[in-house]
C-alpha cells in the first residue's frame, strides 16, 4: 500500500506544481498566483518533490517481497 500512497502523492505534486509554475509566469489567469514570480520558483521545487516520490514510490513497489 506503501508504494500506491507515494504514487499518487507525487503524481498530485508533480500536477500542483506545474499548475503553480504556469500561474507564477502569467500563462493561466484567474487566481491571486497570476504572475506572481515566487510561484514561478515554488512550481518547479513541488514537481521536482513529486518525482523524488514517484521514484520512491516506483521502487518501492518493484521490491516488494
Amino acid at each position: 500500500m506503501r508504494g500506491w500512497l507515494t504514487l499518487t502523492l507525487g503524481l498530485l505534486a508533480v500536477v500542483v506544481g506545474a499548475v503553480w509554475t504556469v500561474q507564477g509566469l502569467g500563462y493561466v489567469g484567474g487566481s491571486v498566483m497570476t504572475d506572481q514570480r515566487i510561484w514561478a520558483v515554488i512550481g518547479p521545487l513541488v514537481v521536482l518533490i513529486g518525482l523524488a516520490a514517484l521514484w520512491y514510490g516506483m521502487r518501492a513497489r518493484r521490491h516488494r517481497p
